[in-house]
């Protein structure tokens, strides 16, 4: 769990982002960053809820996915993360963190949006880790266009909808005859899915799109003993912000929360524990809100 032996203020916990005016290219690697987000390093603390678990995550070099990464290994289990070749570096930094925790750390570079790729991560799972207990689909590709559907091209809409829907039936399908009863598929969707910015409007869309392919799976898969949930981050600060987002946004990025900021991503972990976790063994089909405050309605 996180470490909360201190209590503290959360509208002044974490500060406001800082980037410089020139955007980092995409997609964005945590050590172009002017501000580095916070994954938990100094504060995260297992328990060893997921003693012995074996973990996808897609998405895992960086963001949302390291911090889930850290937190699984130093709850015991052992973590395969998915991630573009560009991101190698952040990877590498990801692996060693789950290394340092005691585990196993695998990496698989690749592109989702090729669906043989969705095998290839399920052989290297069953080869290394020797199976699959939990999945988590977190990776995503975003742009934003101020002028919304008007600026938005085929290309940029096509792989939108392959890296943050295809990829995640693809992969899903592929994993699911490995699990077992007990395992846990856990999807990234967003506020977005219920709060759409028109600017994010095909992103927007996937995230709605995988809301409902949550609800759904987790209908037909139930009987097995597989439990499908989501978890809807709102503006947390990760390399994708800066690397997607005009730098005016950047810098009130989460302001009109009302916590007054941008998440971490080590806020986001503990819901990804808790769902991968025994502790949720009556939820299915659900969905957790980390958002600052805002309304998932």
């Amino acid at each position: 769990m996180s470490d909360q032996t201190t209590p503290q203020d959360p509208t002044t916990q974490h500060p406001e982002p800082e980037q410089p005016a020139e955007n980092i290219p995409h997609p964005g690697l945590t050590g172009e960053m002017e501000q580095k987000p916070d994954h938990g390093e100094e504060s995260y603390v297992g328990s060893g809820r997921l003693e012995g678990k074996r973990a996808i995550i897609t998405g895992g070099d960086s963001g949302i996915g390291r911090a889930v990464a850290l937190a699984f290994a130093r709850e015991g289990a052992d973590v395969l993360i998915v991630y573009l070749p560009d991101e190698e570096q952040d990877a590498q930094e990801t692996v060693r963190l789950v290394r340092d925790a005691g585990r196993k750390g695998v990496t698989c570079p690749g592109d989702l949006r090729d669906e043989a790729f969705s095998q290839t991560i399920v052989d290297t799972a069953l080869s290394e880790l020797g199976g699959v207990d939990i999945l988590v689909n977190n990776a995503a590709y975003q742009m934003s266009q101020e002028n919304g559907l008007l600026d938005l091209t085929t290309e940029q809409l096509d792989r939108t909808m392959k890296t943050n829907v295809y990829a995640m039936f693809w992969l899903t399908k592929a994993v699911l005859p490995h699990l077992q009863a007990g395992a846990s598929i856990i999807n990234t969707t967003s506020i977005q899915a219920f709060q759409p910015s028109p600017q994010l409007i095909d992103y927007a869309a996937t995230k709605a799109a995988i809301l409902n392919f949550t609800k759904a799976l987790a209908q037909q898969v139930a009987e097995q003993g597989i439990r499908v949930n989501a978890v809807a981050p709102g503006p947390i600060w990760t390399p994708l912000i800066p690397a997607t987002m005009p730098e005016e946004k950047v810098q009130q990025f989460g302001a009109d929360t009302p916590l007054g900021r941008a998440g971490q991503p080590a806020e986001l972990a503990p819901a990804y524990v808790f769902f991968a976790s025994q502790e949720s063994s009556y939820i299915t089909g659900d969905r957790i809100g980390v958002t600052g405050g805002n309304p998932l309605s």
